[in-house]
């Protein structure tokens, strides 16, 4: 037991170990859902004069996922037109992407996601970033067939185009979603990984990154706790911290956002939702992109963690950073702290 409540000490967050489970979502499944009343609703407010903004945050703050796609099936059933497509014309800008976000499948969502983030001139490489540190193997799975569906493309075969050096060498292993999802821990083996990583950065005249990458993007989650706690001991600095001084650039920010994940992905999810607010303008596709994803999985652990960090609740910072449509469809997919 000495690990782990050595483990607590160090990240000093019970929650840290918690594993991440739909009860932590702020949406569930509706009770006494009927996708055909919701398609009357939705119909109602699309097709009269001017959209009723209202009754579209309703309907689709408050049903899961898996129901918006049984309203989505039953609204092309009756209409004989997509509810996306019919989103898309009668709403716009982030409001309008936050809908089709809300009516699209969690993989096909983060697929379109990486799709934006590699398309155009110049990749989002932030977003690469918080996708693959944050998403376990079977969401990475999934975007992956997700992505080769729409595309007739492997993901794997055009992030490899997208990006290089030893940061896309580190993103391509996570890209892969094979990291060792044992949950033992082997004592021993973090004691020597936590040398491996000390010899190859703090100790060694020029860095090697092929190890950390490596050990970081491979090993299952328990063991690198472990790992964490070992290098403390050995280095009495922190692993983060030792990534901080001796790397830079997106492969620095992408193995520190694993780290982080690896201690708590809520916590490192609230980092990015008021890096997102705060400073100059919003990040608008951060927001949506958050609040989206994490609706269902942990959005309550992260509104825990926001508060706890900032000092301010995430709905009364929504509050003052975004409006309109959009920021109340946001304000209803967070939901207030009781």
């Amino acid at each position: 037991m000495s690990v782990w409540n050595d483990l607590d000490l160090l990240l000093d967050s019970p929650s840290s170990l918690t594993v991440t489970s739909n009860t932590r979502g702020t949406v569930k499944d509706r009770a006494n859902f009927k996708a055909e009343d919701d398609v009357s609703a939705l119909r109602k407010a699309i097709e009269g004069l001017g959209t009723t903004e209202k009754t579209l945050i309703e309907v689709l703050t408050t049903r899961s996922n898996a129901q918006r796609q049984l309203i989505a099936k039953a609204y092309e059933k009756a209409t004989g037109r997509t509810l996306v497509a019919d989103l898309e014309g009668d709403t716009h800008g982030d409001f309008e992407d936050l809908l089709v976000a809300l009516v699209t499948p969690p993989a096909v969502f983060d697929c379109h996601e990486v799709m934006k983030a590699i398309k155009g001139a110049g990749t989002t490489e932030c977003t690469l970033t918080e996708i693959f540190a944050s998403r376990s193997n079977k969401q990475i799975k999934a975007m992956s067939e997700a992505y080769l569906a729409e595309t007739g493309r492997l993901m794997i075969h055009d992030l490899k185009s997208e990006v290089s050096g030893d940061y896309g060498k580190a993103l391509l292993t996570l890209a892969e979603g094979k990291r060792d999802e044992t949950t033992n821990v082997d004592a021993a083996k973090a004691k020597a990984d936590a040398k491996a990583l000390y010899e190859a950065g703090e100790k060694k005249w020029g860095t090697d990154e092929d190890m950390f990458i490596d050990i970081l993007c491979h090993r299952s989650i328990p063991q690198l706790r472990q790992t964490l706690v070992e290098y403390k001991n050995i280095s009495k600095k922190t692993l983060q911290e030792s990534i901080e001084s001796e790397m830079s650039g997106d492969l620095e920010k992408l193995l520190v956002a694993v780290v982080k994940c690896v201690k708590n992905v809520p916590v490192y999810l609230a980092e990015r939702l008021f890096k997102s607010m705060k400073g100059l303008g919003t990040t608008e596709s951060t927001l949506t992109r958050i609040l989206v994803s994490r609706s269902e999985i942990d959005l309550l652990d992260i509104r825990t963690e926001y508060k706890k960090l900032f000092g301010e609740s995430l709905y009364s910072q929504l509050e003052s950073e975004v409006s309109g449509s959009y920021g109340d469809t946001l304000k209803h997919l967070c939901g207030q702290d009781n």
